[in-house]
């Protein structure tokens, strides 16, 4: 007997000396909706196949940080039944989901997007593991996406000046159990630096990124892209009015042929443009947003002005016209004549939009907007010469939404957009061929916790 006594108060004496390792806390946040769509068209050509859409959808987003100490913590994040009601299941796959670390089936049952360490040291914070890897300045541009990162945010310099780095390992192509490549050197990596500056009212800053994307070197005619892209940006309010601005420039080597034999090397000059401002006059707000993303120009063929920057899939606009979220990735391009499409994250394009709101209560927001797009470049069919199209004129797009916050964490909203479809998605042929207008219904709601 007095020897179970003493191995139970030597155990007690093992767990109070390791006490440390066990006190852990749990932070949970996250979101989750349950939406309903309707879209009048499933194609903008003059199709006999042109079926309209409606169904219900859902997602369950949870973020979870276990606070191992009041200086370090293990960050995750989760989605789960991102499914349409009573819809097919999607096919197995490899490839991950644009904002996942999962395939898109595994986003249908279960899938973890970010597992990090995130340390706050003396001298600054460190976060290793798989993060977000898409997000920069303004939320134009950004693309939630997960990948191998480490970085690391300095302690504020005088209160106000911090500086940022960071790597990314976006590719990997080393041989291994899953990848049996015969090649060397086929990675995709980034690289960063990045100055900001906070004070009372606003924020700005500057993210210099270079990227070198080895991933075609090892096949026929093979080459690599190296390049830079610059990003500054500002978000501040003076007054009653609320401003964000940015601009992407991404400047080098499109394509950088190993031997001279292969092909001419393609510069890359890409240019993208945000300013987005509204100013609130309690009950009623208005506003207006600008946006360009270069295209590229199909007569020169030794520089790439578009492709690589992007208005992102974050940034969503319009209920139809470059909204990824509620509309392409649920039911999935839109098509025009020839290789048009009415697709999530703006690209090649000049933006435009006003908008005015009313919130009569706390609870209740309504808005209408009025946006126009039109192509910076006209493409040419599937990048074949001679093919150039007609007209780069997107359309005009009209929507109308409220929001009704039920309680302080649980909202519905209903939205209903109208798209004057422009002659861009006749493709080659402007005279011979006619376009339908669209429309669009979404109400959801939306739980944050």
């Amino acid at each position: 007997m007095k020897r179970f006594w003493l191995i139970l108060l030597s155990l007690g004496l093992v767990m109070a000396f390791s006490v440390s390792a066990f006190a852990v806390d749990v932070k949970v946040s996250g979101e989750y909706y349950a939406a309903g769509l309707y879209l009048n068209k499933t194609r903008v050509d003059d199709s006999d196949t042109n079926p309209s859409t409606a169904f219900f959808f859902q997602r369950l987003r949870v973020g979870t940080d276990f606070i191992v100490s009041p200086c370090l913590k293990l960050v995750t994040r989760f989605d789960a039944m991102e499914r349409i009601w009573g819809g097919v299941r999607s096919d197995v796959g490899t490839s991950l989901a644009v904002d996942s670390a999962g395939t898109r089936a595994e986003n249908e049952n279960i899938a973890f997007d970010w597992a990090y360490i995130n340390y706050a040291a003396s001298v600054g914070t460190f976060e290793v593991g798989i993060m977000n890897a898409g997000a920069t300045g303004t939320i134009f541009g950004n693309s939630t996406a997960p990948a191998g990162r480490i970085k690391y945010y300095s302690n504020p310099i005088n209160s106000s000046f911090n500086i940022n780095a960071d790597y990314t390992k976006t590719t990997d192509k080393s041989y291994s159990y899953i990848t049996s490549t015969s090649a060397t050197d086929t990675d995709k990596d980034a690289y960063a630096v990045e100055g900001t500056y906070k004070w009372k009212d606003g924020k700005a800053g500057m993210k210099i990124v270079y990227t070198r994307d080895a991933t075609s070197k090892n096949i026929t005619d093979g080459y690599k892209s190296t390049y830079f892209t610059i990003t500054p940006y500002a978000i501040a309010k003076i007054g009653p009015v609320a401003i964000q601005a940015e601009l992407n420039w991404a400047t080098g080597d499109s394509k950088d042929f190993e031997l001279a034999s292969s092909g001419t090397d393609i510069k890359l000059e890409n240019l993208s443009v945000f300013v987005d401002a509204t100013a609130n006059f309690a009950p009623i707000y208005v506003g207006g947003t600008f946006a360009y993303v270069s295209g590229d120009d199909p007569n020169s063929t030794d520089k790439k002005e578009g492709g690589t920057l992007k208005g992102g899939n974050d940034w969503n606009p319009c209920l139809i016209m470059f909204n990824y979220y509620d509309t392409y990735y649920w039911v999935g391009s839109i098509p025009g004549y020839d290789s048009s499409i009415v697709n999530g994250g703006m690209s090649n394009a000049w933006f435009f939009q006003g908008r005015v709101g009313v919130k009569p209560t706390a609870q209740l927001d309504t808005m209408l907007s009025i946006s126009y797009a039109t192509a910076d470049k006209n493409p040419t069919s599937n990048g074949k010469p001679g093919t150039t199209y007609a007209n780069g004129n997107y359309g005009t797009e009209v929507d109308l939404t409220g929001t009704y916050k039920i309680t302080n964490n649980l909202s519905y909203m209903l939205g209903v957009g109208y798209l004057f479809t422009g002659d861009y998605f006749k493709g080659t042929d402007r005279s011979n061929r006619d376009v339908n207008d669209d429309f669009i219904v979404v109400n959801k709601l939306t739980l944050n916790f």
